[in-house]
């Protein structure tokens, strides 16, 4: 049995974290961190890290604001944390990697287990076709989402450019520049409304064909099974970094 700390636990993320978790024989939430305080769950809920938090991993599926206090008490008590919130800044993510180094961490930019196979897809499809295809990534999300392009996009133009033989180049917006589309760009669009949960696609436009790779989530469950399974799955590892990759490995 594996015991849950969960951050942000009375959250929309948490709250479907909590509906997983009671299906799975195989972990609980042993106790839940949430500004609120409110107890919606036969677990109990602080305002914050102390001394009676306990549990083998952390999931905190919060927000940004939270990620010091789990690192730190990561850290002070040698506990796995899976971080899958999103919208981190570049000094958050260093403080993720330098974490890392002392303690065990699962951070990935989307916990689904299709994204993470389609990312898989995209670089074998950048590999093959290489320069003749044009890339444009385009991400679709609700209308309360913050962060825009998301962070799942960011990574699949990342994981386009691990396996590129030149450095790409990201290219946001085109109005404001009349040229030509660049050999070396990949673009990248963020489209927000209504309730889409998530949809990313990436087409690769060719002379007289195109590929399109596209996963679509129909519901946050996806984002929380993830979860929960990252969760299984960082009890008793060593500390370094881990992702959706490693996971999909083991599997």
């Amino acid at each position: 049995m594996t015991d849950i700390i969960l951050v942000g636990a009375n959250g929309k993320m948490g709250q479907v974290i909590c509906r997983i978790a009671e299906t799975d024989p195989d972990v609980r939430i042993n106790c839940g961190i949430d500004i609120s305080g409110e107890k919606k769950n036969d677990f109990p809920v602080y305002t914050e890290f102390n001394p009676d938090v306990r549990g083998d991993v952390i999931v905190d599926f919060s927000h940004p604001s939270a990620l010091a206090a789990t690192l730190e008490f990561a850290k002070a008590h040698n506990i796995p944390a899976v971080i899958a919130a999103t919208g981190f800044s570049p000094e958050q993510r260093e403080d993720i990697n330098r974490a890392a180094l002392g303690v065990p961490i699962f951070f990935s930019a989307n916990m689904s287990l299709g994204i993470n196979l389609l990312i898989q897809l995209v670089q074998r499809a950048a590999q093959l076709l290489g320069d003749s295809f044009d890339i444009e990534i385009i991400e679709k999300h609700h209308n309360q989402k913050l962060d825009a392009p998301s962070g799942t996009a960011l990574a699949i133009a990342d994981a386009i450019n691990d396996v590129s033989p030149e450095e790409n180049e990201y290219v946001y917006d085109r109005h404001s520049v009349r040229k030509k589309r660049g050999k070396r760009e990949i673009g990248i669009h963020a489209v927000r409304g209504g309730t889409i949960v998530g949809e990313h696609s990436v087409i690769f436009a060719g002379r007289d064909e195109v590929l399109e790779i596209k996963h679509q989530a129909a519901s946050k469950e996806v984002f929380a099974a993830g979860a929960v399974k990252a969760a299984k799955f960082m009890v008793g590892r060593p500390a370094g970094m881990y992702n959706m990759r490693d996971l999909v490995a083991e599997m």
